[in-house]
């Protein structure tokens, strides 16, 4: 049984990109359902020094 990755769409990988450009600590989830992306959530840590 042949499985296939998921392929994003221009609009996905831009939030994708838009969201690794302004985060400097944290994490980015992508939740996948049947191939495809349904949802992106960002989780940013904020560093006090």
């Amino acid at each position: 049984m042949k499985k296939e990755g998921v392929r994003l769409t221009e609009q996905e990988l831009s939030v994708i990109e838009k969201l690794l450009s302004e985060i400097r600590y944290g994490s980015i989830t992508i939740v996948v359902q049947d191939g495809r992306i349904v949802q992106i959530d960002k989780q940013e840590k904020i560093r006090l020094t």
